[in-house]
């Protein structure tokens, strides 16, 4: 008589789910929580962002044409690469692009050094009155962009303004609206009330800079300055690259300062700028080359912005 070796197998032992393995939720209730916290987001980004870009792009692809009998009456056609063709044809138009990338090419660097100076000297171990320097250096750009073209403008003014006439006292005359220099006088005012905000983004990104790190250079016998360019500007590269983007994208869409001082002088015309072009083709009431104009800029920028990351990224690897 034999005996089975083999048993029947222990029943599965129900467990119960502990503090440290919480019960999970159904997915659907959870997928539901989510949608009622996105789903505001969703609604308005694609009313206010996507829906304009869709239209704007639809627009693009018709042009006007005016009634042969010079009535007045005007009729959309549906025509796809028309009014690119005649944007890039467009001589206002290009002149404003290879104006706005010029201004770009001087005037993004020069804001950004400064940014950076500004915030290392004030994140120095040595600097004084810290919260005074942060509040007086950000102050300009609290200003509104209108207000302080305004300002400028006055300041400008070769006959009123305080700057021709300090000047006028050493034997200089500088029309600082002329056709040489209103682009520079441009970038200054964009300059001085941008600044301020890249230091702040930039003095954010030094906060986080670990204190081990900067008292292992110092004890190691790195001066400041030795700090700051092989430590804390290596550190905060994020953030440099972060506020160079902003202001490749912020160099694009100039308008305010240009418009404004564009009431004093004549050496800017309503299509200096990209976006002073299409609002000029706006204003014309030819919405649909207004479109095709907004459209080239945008990805004009985007292919900037797309190359500029690329280029840095490759550097750091």
């Amino acid at each position: 008589m034999t005996t089975s070796l083999t048993s029947a197998a222990p029943p599965p032992v129900e467990t119960k789910p502990t503090a440290a393995t919480p019960p999970r939720r159904p997915r659907s209730r959870t997928s539901r929580y989510a949608i009622w916290f996105v789903g505001p987001f969703v609604v308005l980004f694609v009313g206010m962002y996507v829906a304009p870009i869709l239209f704007a792009l639809y627009k693009s692809l018709f042009r006007i044409q005016r009634d042969a009998l010079g009535l007045g009456g005007t009729q959309e056609i549906f025509d796809p690469l028309f009014n690119y063709a005649y944007a890039l044809g467009d001589e206002k138009f290009i002149s404003s692009i290879g104006r706005v990338l010029l201004f770009g090419v001087v005037q993004v660097p020069v804001m950004l050094v400064l940014a950076l100076g500004i915030a290392l000297l004030i994140d120095s171990a040595s600097a004084r009155a810290k919260g005074f320097f942060r509040l007086s250096s950000f102050a300009p750009y609290a200003v509104p962009t209108v207000v302080s073209a305004l300002m400028w403008s006055f300041l400008y003014s070769p006959t009123n303004g305080p700057m021709g006439q300090v000047l006028g006292w050493f034997g200089i005359e500088v029309n600082f609206l002329s056709q040489d220099l209103a682009l520079w006088a441009v970038a200054n005012v964009v300059t001085w009330g941008w600044t301020g905000y890249n230091m702040i983004i930039i003095y954010a990104a030094l906060q986080g800079v670990p204190g081990e790190v900067l008292e292992a250079a110092k004890l190691d016998g790195a001066s400041p300055w030795r700090t700051a360019w092989s430590i804390k500007i290596p550190l905060v590269r994020p953030a440099i690259l972060l506020t160079t983007i902003f202001s490749i994208i912020g160099s694009a869409q100039l308008y305010n300062e240009p418009f404004v001082l564009k009431q004093s002088t004549g050496a800017i015309d309503a299509s200096y700028t990209p976006i002073m072009a299409a609002q000029a083709s706006l204003q014309s009431a030819n919405y649909p080359y207004a479109a095709a104009q907004s459209v080239l800029l945008a990805v004009g920028v985007a292919v900037l912005s797309v190359l500029f990351f690329r280029l840095t990224s490759r550097r750091s690897s």
